[in-house]
């Protein structure tokens, strides 16, 4: 089974909503399809989005690493030679690793279509469903609260809200949603690098002080700055987890041989795709740490391909995949089971995705 054609399509999707961060802000998917094609007639489904606030990537630049770089050297591959095809992957451009992990991820589509199994069975077969929280937009507090109160009713435990924009405000954002969904509420904070360390530390203890109980905190200071979230980290008492700060397997040792963070993000856009998370997975289980499965604006094409990897961990105690649930439609014909909060897989070989509908020509 060896790579013949590598096709790319555009896909268009609108959010229900404006998606804000302290990074940038969205309002449709505006992603990178990618179909990896075989001699033997199969197809493997891959997808990238354009996240260059933190991947420094647009669809141009994923679209010519994939023609001008990995596809001359995947042609003529064998997919069933993993580690090698990998290995070509990875080396055939620096960088660029949301193009990276589209191909990444059709390849193991077709890996395990070939093998008649699905994904997640292959890579560990933990469990067959995953609970992912909501995400909560940075806006004013009033509005959040709103938004929190409104997702509440459809069945999350967990929220995660984006704050990151004037620390003294983001205090505000806590304490009016912490009222507006009451004291059971799992409720994780995102500041997207937006905080100075000091004003981290301090905005963290005022949350811990006036007892809103927040999980965790993720990424509050700058992404290279590991020395500010080992500082934060060793001043606070809420868990810290690393995001941006954590892009390759290089980057997860360094943080923890550091201890600088608590949890790690992973998401395939950051590493690379599958192959390289679970490089990330395995040094985290080698310090006792434990793992989130994460996404950028995504369709359930690669939202699929994490479900099956935070379906197959143990090491990946927590599930942030909410873009499934953000945007308006979905044109993916199979993938995940969608039951809110809940995404169940099948025994549909690899990823269960037979079509994309609405795809155009690049």
């Amino acid at each position: 089974m060896k790579v013949s054609e590598i096709e790319l399509k555009h896909i268009s999707i609108p959010l229900n909503k404006t998606f804000k961060t302290a990074l940038r802000t969205v309002d449709s998917a505006e992603n990178t399809v990618v179909m990896v094609h075989t001699d033997d007639g199969r197809t493997g489904f891959g997808e990238a989005p354009p996240t260059k606030a933190i991947t420094g990537e647009d669809n141009d630049s994923i679209r010519t690493a994939i023609k001008e770089y990995i596809t001359p050297a995947l042609i003529g591959q064998e997919v069933t030679d993993m580690d090698a095809i990998q290995a070509k992957l990875h080396g055939a451009i620096e960088g660029n690793t949301s193009a990276k992990a589209a191909v990444d991820m059709a390849l193991y589509d077709l890996y395990t279509q070939d093998l008649g199994v699905p994904l997640y069975k292959y890579l560990g077969g933990y469990r067959d469903k995953v609970e992912t929280d909501i995400t909560i937009s940075i806006n004013e507090p009033e509005e959040m609260a709103a938004d929190a109160a409104e997702v509440v009713k459809q069945g999350f435990s967990a929220l995660k809200l984006k704050v990151g924009i004037d620390a003294e405000k983001d205090v505000q954002r806590v304490k009016a949603i912490r009222d507006a969904v009451g004291k059971d509420m799992m409720i994780r904070l995102d500041a997207n690098q937006g905080w100075e360390v000091d004003e981290a530390i301090d905005t963290i203890r005022k949350i811990e002080d006036l007892g809103f109980d927040i999980e965790l905190v993720e990424q509050p200071v700058k992404a290279r700055d590991f020395e500010g979230m080992k500082k934060v980290k060793d001043n606070v008492n809420t868990i810290i987890m690393a995001d941006e700060s954590c892009f390759s397997p290089e980057d997860a040792r360094r943080l923890l041989e550091m201890n600088a963070a608590d949890v790690l993000n992973i998401k395939l856009m950051k590493c690379g795709g599958i192959y390289k998370a679970l490089q990330i997975i395995e040094i985290a289980e080698e310090f006792g740490v434990e793992c989130m499965l994460g996404c950028m604006v995504e369709s359930k094409i690669s939202l699929t391909a994490a479900a099956h990897l935070a379906a197959a961990k143990k090491t990946i105690t927590r599930v942030d995949l909410d873009a499934a649930i953000l945007l308006k439609e979905d044109p993916v014909v199979g993938g995940f089971n969608k039951d809110i909060p809940w995404f169940s897989l099948d025994d549909s070989p690899g990823l269960g995705i037979t079509d994309v509908i609405g795809m155009t020509d690049i």
